[in-house]
């Protein structure tokens, strides 16, 4: 008999503690799990999932406008946030129900606690009950920050903004990023008047400097005020009979009076209060938990996978090292989540989807250039709705083994189409291999395998 009460202990139920102990149960490991708010964790609960939902909602304003290009003479629609935080808030119970479940089905004991790791090979529970596990693997994710200014703690984060009593007439988002961006879209379509506030030169750094530029035109065509080169100053509250008012000053000398305040300036990963100190577990710079590329951390018998680690902070990638730690350590079959070529998906309208390097990685990289395709068209739906949306495409070629080095689509359909061309991508498709596939016409995609001339 095992010297300890369970041979994994995990801290932490989202997408990549639940893979994990899933798959060591598989394995035949004696698995727990604690989680201290919901099975599912950020994504499921109160991120990608049921931000997802609130954009496919916001683009019904879209539809319902452009119906009428299309012969449809539709009644002038009403919308319900009531409702829709409703439905959000039923979709994502019965998916926490199913991830319980298959916990249950998996023989996974779980722990609604808090767990803490008291000493080498043990995790203590709120409630004072402790456990001793061969191994633990840490899974706790990430939470909003929010900057350190005055009246910061009046500022919603992407936590909240979810389940808002009511819509506000008017908010300001503090960030530049994925959340960001993808909140100032869907809540402007909702019917709220947005203003974006980036400390930096362009929204969503990191990705291709003209998928920047062609989401900041479209984002300001849909009426989002978007101040660069700007950041919070200060918060107060609304002046009196203003409910729920924020009076926002900025760094630009301008004071803004609005009805909500929400920033997403950045997440940080869940290590405090954890007990990682008692055990040597070592938190790097970035203050997130140090690992290999095995997820093995400075502690004997502690592994971290996810956004506490801070390596891609994407759930398929917790996914992948959740499941690739529990093949590796219980089930004898070694391998290693590859952090290469994910593809990512900012879901904004219009939605981004990109694979790859963009076109500033790529020329600091290959030594012998690369060549740029890209082409932006008026979508097929546009010719008739009315609508000014376009498609933006661009190809990110190596001049000497004419490989396609990244993929960038900002337009309708963008992220399922990154997804697949992910696949080509990482098997080491070529220029000349994208020039021989027949086109698929009429489609927005085909453009990907007509585009002959690079533009520079």
């Amino acid at each position: 008999m095992s010297q300890f009460d369970y041979d994994l202990f995990v801290i932490g139920a989202g997408s990549g503690g639940v893979r994990a102990a899933r798959i060591a149960a598989s394995h035949g490991a004696r698995v727990a799990i604690a989680e201290e708010f919901r099975v599912g964790g950020t994504c499921v609960i109160r991120g990608c999932v049921p931000k997802k939902l609130y954009v496919l909602a916001s683009r019904f304003a879209d539809e319902f406008r452009e119906a009428a290009g299309f012969g449809w003479t539709v009644p002038e629609a009403e919308f319900s946030w009531p409702k829709l935080v409703a439905a959000k808030e039923a979709e994502i119970t019965r998916l926490e129900r199913a991830y319980s479940a298959n916990l249950e089905k998996s023989s996974v004991a779980t722990f609604p606690s808090r767990a803490v790791i008291t000493a080498p090979h043990t995790v203590q529970l709120d409630g004072g009950r402790s456990f001793t596990a061969g191994r633990i693997l840490i899974a706790t994710g990430g939470a909003p920050v929010k900057p350190n200014v005055p009246g910061a703690e009046l500022a919603i984060t992407s936590n909240e903004v979810f389940d808002l009593p009511a819509l506000p007439e008017t908010m300001i988002i503090v960030g530049g990023g994925y959340i960001a961006v993808e909140f100032a879209c869907l809540l402007q379509r909702l019917g709220v008047k947005v203003t974006l506030v980036y400390r930096g030169e362009a929204i969503l750094r990191g990705f291709d400097d003209d998928v920047r530029r062609v989401l900041t035109e479209a984002m300001g065509a849909a009426g989002i005020e978007i101040l660069i080169r700007t950041d919070l100053k200060r918060i107060e509250a609304g002046q009196a009979g203003q409910a729920g008012g924020r009076r926002v000053t900025l760094t630009n000398g301008q004071t803004r009076h609005v009805g909500e305040i929400m920033v997403a300036t950045g997440r940080k990963p869940n290590t405090a209060g954890l007990g990682l100190e008692t055990v040597g577990v070592e938190i790097n710079t970035a203050g997130a938990i140090a690992v290999d590329d095995q997820s093995r951390t400075t502690a004997p018998g502690i592994w971290a996978v996810g956004d506490v680690t801070n390596r891609i902070n994407l759930t398929p990638v917790a996914i992948r090292e959740g499941h690739a730690f529990a093949d590796t350590v219980f089930g004898n079959k070694p391998w290693l989540a590859d952090h290469r070529l994910v593809p990512t998906a900012v879901f904004s309208t219009p939605e981004i989807g990109t694979v790859g390097l963009s076109e500033e990685e790529a020329r600091a990289e290959c030594g012998g250039g690369v060549s740029i395709f890209q082409t932006s068209f008026r979508a097929m739906k546009a010719t008739l709705s009315g609508s000014g949306d376009r498609v933006f495409m661009k190809l990110v070629v190596d001049k000497v083994t004419d490989k396609i080095l990244g993929v960038h689509i900002v337009g309708e359909g963008a992220a399922e189409m990154a997804q697949l061309l992910a696949i080509s991508v990482r098997m080491g498709a070529t220029k000349a291999d994208f020039d021989a596939t027949m086109p698929l016409h009429p489609s927005a995609a085909e453009e990907l395998v007509t585009m002959r001339t690079p533009v520079r």
